[in-house]
């Protein structure tokens, strides 16, 4: 079964009223297909990604996507979800701007980098586990506990879709093309009620992030070599081994690399929070303000007393992280050379990436409030070595590395 989308043929399943904006299709869809779609039985596939078909989509998904691909929800009428979050750039950035313009005039800069939305259905909501680790949320912060709460971020916030209330959003879904969609799957009196129509809108968000398997493929190669229809090349092999390896790269400590115990294919994150004592990106205007900084978890309310989280944000999957263009919450890094370089080389040769003073000394966590710098991971490998010393990992292996992470990206096709 193929998934119903934009296409030249439309047919109306009059049974139950909904109209055609769910049924379009590029080939000659039957009856069956009708009703799968509007039941959504075929609302996704598995992750051990054995099915590469992409399902039809619920009435409600398929309200999603129109409102993820809808510039005229942001206040400058440019601005769409898509727009931060690029299916080519794995739902990340599209860009290699360190933060996203937005606001009214799509003139404002953002104070983080886009992340990625891809496998985030695998995510739970914010919570300290059994060890007392910061887990799960969403946002570099974990703030918002759902994908429908984090979908509603970006609406509201004056640096981006800034839409001044919920008020003015659900106005704009009735200026859309799917309007009369959106009554049919939600009730035609729903644009009446703000708080509804508005929470209707993030939950048809939630599902189309649930159910379109663009942002849940498992269709990279190492899917494949996992599934055993493909091996790794000898670069990419090795790459794999100093991933793992808990004295080299250490990668695999918060990026899981095999199944999980019910043979799931692997995220490629924990879910957990780090800090890695970033240098300060002076691409970020507001960075160049000496009062600010971007303190990650403490900076949420709840969290304010929680001093030992300042400066920890999300560790995030590395799926598809060779289609990014920025990396990181604050976006300094451009490429996977260069953040593999830091990684390995921030103790070892710290003068490559933070200020040097006056008196030659490093102005090392620069990005850091001086209290709150011994919260930067200095205990794991590749971190801790000190000035003068080997990195971890030599220029070669970091290459090795970077061709197995390039086998993370879906949509990899054996040839």
């Amino acid at each position: 079964m193929f998934r119903i989308k934009n296409g030249n043929l439309s047919i109306h399943c009059a049974i139950v009223g909904v109209s055609s904006m769910f049924l379009r299709t590029a080939f000659r869809a039957s009856w069956v297909g009708c009703l799968l779609a509007l039941g959504g039985l075929l609302a996704g596939c598995g992750g051990d990604g054995t099915s590469s078909a992409r399902p039809v989509l619920s009435p409600e998904a398929a309200l999603g996507e129109r409102a993820f691909n809808e510039p005229l929800l942001s206040a400058s009428g440019k601005q769409s979800c898509a727009s931060c979050h690029a299916s080519a750039s794995g739902h990340g950035a599209p860009n290699a701007l360190a933060v996203q313009l937005g606001g009214p005039h799509s003139d404002i800069q953002g104070l983080r980098t886009s992340p990625s939305l891809r496998y985030l259905a695998k995510n739970s909501a914010f919570h300290f586990d059994k060890e007392g680790t910061p887990t799960g949320g969403f946002f570099w912060d974990g703030r918002a506990n759902t994908l429908a709460e984090q979908a509603a971020g970006p609406l509201l916030n004056p640096r981006e879709m800034a839409n001044p209330d919920k008020a003015s959003v659900v106005a704009k879904i009735g200026q859309t093309a799917w309007a009369s969609d959106f009554k049919a799957v939600y009730g035609a009196a729903v644009l009446e009620n703000v708080d509804l129509a508005f929470d209707k809108l993030l939950q048809a968000l939630e599902r189309y992030q649930h159910e379109d398997t663009d942002f849940n493929a498992y269709t990279s190669k190492y899917d494949a070599v996992l599934r055993g229809q493909a091996t790794l090349t000898a670069p990419e092999s090795r790459g794999l081994a100093l991933f793992n390896d808990e004295n080299k790269g250490n990668c695999a400590a918060c990026h899981p690399s095999g199944k999980g115990a019910d043979g799931s294919h692997p995220l490629f994150t924990d879910f957990s929070y780090d800090n890695l004592g970033l240098p300060r990106n002076r691409d970020i205007a507001a960075n160049n303000d000496p009062a600010y900084f971007d303190l990650g978890l403490c900076a949420r309310p709840e969290l304010k007393t929680r001093q030992e989280l300042c400066g920890a944000f999300k560790v995030p999957s590395l799926r598809n992280v060779a289609a990014r263009q920025t990396l990181f919450h604050n976006g300094k890094f451009k490429t996977l050379k260069e953040a593999l370089a830091f990684y390995v080389q921030r103790d070892t040769n710290p003068e490559k990436w933070y200020p040097v003073n006056a008196d030659g000394s490093v102005k090392k966590f620069d990005d850091l409030p001086v209290q709150w710098q011994a919260n930067v991971n200095t205990s794991e490998a590749p971190y801790g070595r000190q000035p003068g010393q080997a990195p971890a990992l030599n220029d070669a292996e970091i290459d090795d590395v970077i061709a197995f992470l390039q086998t993370l990206s879906d949509g990899w096709k054996n040839r």
